[in-house]
C-alpha cells in the first residue's frame, strides 16, 4: 500500500526559488529547480503522444507523406494556450474543470460533457492497451497478447492506487523520456527535408473526406478533452499537497511566480509534445509513404512494417516507445475520467487522497482501465477506432474548450486572474479551428470526394 504521512512536500513555486519562506520566492534557481519546476505541463504534454496518437500520426505520415506536417505547427501555440488556460483555472481556483462546471452550468450540460469524456477516454484506453500488448508480443513474441493486455492493465492501474502521489508523479516524469525513441528512429531513416519543410511551411488542403478525416484526428489527438482536464486538477493536487502552493484565490500574492511557472512547464511540455508527434509523421512519411504503404492497421503494426525499411534497431525504438508512452498515457486517461466524473458526482477526489479516501474516484480508475481491457475483444479494425476516437475527440473538444473559455475569462470564478488578451484570442482562436475543422469533416462526410 502507498505509504501516506502527513508530511507536506515542500518544492519551490517557480523557476526563482532558492528557498521556500512563507509562502515566496527568492532568486537564484539551479537546473534541479528548474526541472522540479516541470510537472503537470510536461507529463500533459507527453501523454498527449499515447499509443493512439502515434497511430494517428503514422497513419497521416503513411496516407499523405509530409502534406500534414503544418497541422503540427498550427496546434502548438493554440494547445499550449488552452493548456495553460485549463491549468490557470485549477491553480487560481483550486478546483479541477468538472468541479467549476458544476459550480456554474446546468446538470444537463455537466453530465452530457462528461459522458461524452469518459466514453472517449474509454475507448482510447482500450486502444493504448491493445497497442501496448501488441508491440510487447513484437518483442517477445512467446507471450500471449491477452496475457500482456492483463499485465499492462494492472500496472497501470495499481500505480495511481498503491503509491504515493509524490512517488507516482516522479514515475510519470520519468516515463516522458520514452518519447525520445521517435527522435532516435527518425535519425535513422532517410528524410526528404526539402519534401518536409514544404509540408510544413505549405499547406495543401484537399476536398477529398479522408483528408478531412485525417486532419480532425490529427487535431482531436493533438488538443484532447482529457488533457484539459487532467492538467487542471494536477495544478490543483499541488495545492493539497505542496505548502507552499496555495489556490491564486486564496493567496493572490503568489499569482505572478505561479502563472510564469505555468506558461514554462506548458511551453516545454506542449513543445516536446508536438517534435515528438512530427517525428512520427515524419518517419512514416519517409519509410511507408514513399514504398507505397498508405494503411496501417494498428501502431505496433507500424512498428513491424518498420523493420524491413529501416532495420530492426528503429524497429525496437518504436516498439520500445510505444509501451513506454502507454505506461503514462493510460493512467492520465483513466485519472482524467475519474476527476470528471468525481468532481461531477461532488466525490473526494485526487491522487493525494488514500483509497479510503476517496474509494470511487479510484475505483472510477480502475473500472475505466478494466472496460478499456475489455473492449479488444471486439473485433474492430484497431487503426479505424483509433482515428475515429481522435475524430470524436476534436468534435468534442469545440464545445468543452467554449466552457473553458467562459470560466477563463470570468471575474465571477478566476477574481483577478482572469486571462488577458492574448490568452483570450488565442482560446478563441483554437476555439474556432477546432470547430471549424469539425465542421468540413462533417460536411465532408456529406458532400465530400472519397
Amino acid at each position: 500500500m502507498r505509504g501516506y504521512t502527513s508530511e507536506r512536500v515542500h518544492e519551490p513555486e517557480g523557476v526563482r526559488v532558492s528557498k521556500p519562506s512563507k509562502g515566496r520566492e527568492e532568486p537564484g534557481a539551479t537546473k534541479r529547480q528548474v526541472l522540479r519546476v516541470l510537472g503537470p505541463g510536461l507529463i500533459t504534454g507527453a501523454a498527449d503522444d499515447d499509443p493512439s496518437g502515434i497511430a494517428t500520426y503514422a497513419q497521416a505520415g503513411a496516407q499523405f507523406g509530409f502534406q500534414l506536417g503544418w497541422t503540427m505547427l498550427l496546434t502548438y501555440p493554440l494547445m499550449v494556450a488552452i493548456q495553460a488556460i485549463s491549468a490557470r483555472i485549477g491553480r487560481t481556483t483550486g478546483r479541477g474543470i468538472g468541479a467549476n462546471i458544476r459550480a456554474q452550468y446546468s446538470s444537463a450540460l455537466l453530465y452530457a460533457t462528461v459522458a461524452l469524456l469518459v466514453f472517449a477516454n474509454v475507448c482510447n484506453i482500450g486502444a493504448d492497451l491493445g497497442a501496448m500488448a501488441e508491440s510487447a508480443r513484437l518483442l517477445a513474441p512467446g507471450i500471449p497478447i491477452p496475457l500482456y493486455l492483463i499485465v499492462f492493465a494492472a500496472v497501470c492501474a495499481c500505480g495511481p492506487i498503491f503509491l504515493h502521489h509524490a512517488r507516482y508523479v516522479a514515475i510519470l516524469k520519468w516515463l516522458t523520456l520514452s518519447l525520445f525513441a521517435y527522435f532516435a528512429t527518425l535519425c535513422v531513416v532517410h528524410v526528404s527535408w526539402p519534401l518536409f519543410f514544404k509540408g510544413l511551411f505549405w499547406p495543401e488542403l484537399s476536398t477529398r473526406k479522408d483528408f478531412w478525416l485525417t486532419v480532425v484526428a490529427v487535431l482531436g489527438t493533438t488538443i484532447s478533452p482529457y488533457l484539459f482536464f487532467w492538467q487542471a486538477s494536477q495544478e490543483v493536487e499541488d495545492t493539497k499537497t505542496e505548502s507552499v502552493r496555495e489556490p491564486l484565490l486564496t493567496r493572490p500574492s503568489q499569482g505572478g511566480v505561479a502563472l510564469a511557472r505555468i506558461r514554462l512547464d506548458t511551453l516545454i511540455g506542449m513543445g516536446i509534445s508536438n517534435l515528438v508527434a512530427l517525428a512520427i509523421m515524419a518517419t512514416a512519411a519517409a519509410t511507408f509513404h514513399v514504398k507505397g504503404i498508405d494503411h496501417l492497421d494498428s501502431a505496433a503494426q507500424a512498428a513491424q512494417a518498420l523493420r524491413p525499411l529501416a532495420g530492426p534497431f528503429a524497429f525496437a525504438l518504436f516498439s520500445i516507445g510505444i509501451i513506454g508512452t502507454g505506461l503514462l498515457s493510460v493512467p492520465v486517461l483513466a485519472g482524467s475520467a475519474a476527476y470528471a466524473l468525481g468532481e461531477s458526482r461532488g466525490w473526494r477526489v485526487g491522487l493525494s487522497s488514500t483509497p479510503s479516501q476517496a474509494k470511487w474516484f479510484y475505483l472510477t480508475i480502475l473500472a475505466a482501465t478494466l472496460a478499456g481491457a475489455l473492449s479488444n475483444v471486439f473485433k474492430i479494425s484497431p487503426i479505424k477506432a483509433l482515428v475515429w476516437s481522435a475524430a470524436l475527440n476534436a468534435i468534442v473538444a469545440a464545445p468543452m474548450m467554449v466552457l473553458i473559455m467562459r470560466l477563463a475569462t470570468s471575474r465571477q470564478v478566476m477574481g483577478q486572474f482572469t486571462i488577458g488578451r492574448a490568452w483570450t484570442g488565442l482560446g478563441w482562436l483554437g476555439t474556432g479551428i477546432m470547430a471549424l475543422a469539425s465542421t468540413a469533416f462533417l460536411l465532408s462526410l456529406l458532400f465530400g470526394a472519397s
